[in-house]
């Protein structure tokens, strides 16, 4: 295996915000289907696992958005990769912040 993650904000090129949220819904489904470790965000979702296998999870959020119903997608991607050394883990980047996004949710209640 060689390590990797990706961090991917697939954005259906519709007009209805609704529509919008059902189609990366079915896309954030998709990727919980297969197993890897991921992570959703407001503008992205991030997932490890080895490099040629999320290349793949890449191509099929794409096409799952397109049948899902939307007419085109904007894809952003970002890769880390690092066959020697490996990656840093979704857990050693966010943990830190956990206590302060659980502080904001009690604010926004």
């Amino acid at each position: 295996m060689v390590p990797a993650s990706v961090a991917i904000q697939v954005l259906p090129l519709t007009l209805d915000d609704n529509e919008t949220v059902r189609i990366v819904d079915e896309v954030i489904a998709y990727i919980d289907s297969t197993g890897l470790k991921y992570f959703v965000s407001p503008f992205e979702t991030t997932i490890e696992g080895d490099y040629d296998e999320l290349m793949e999870i890449v191509k099929q959020c794409q096409l799952i958005a397109v049948k899902a119903g939307a007419p085109g997608v904007n894809t952003f991607v970002k890769i880390f990769f690092n066959p020697t050394d490996g990656v840093l883990t979704i857990n050693q980047k966010t943990d830190k912040y956990l206590e302060v996004d659980a502080r904001n949710k009690d604010m926004n209640e």
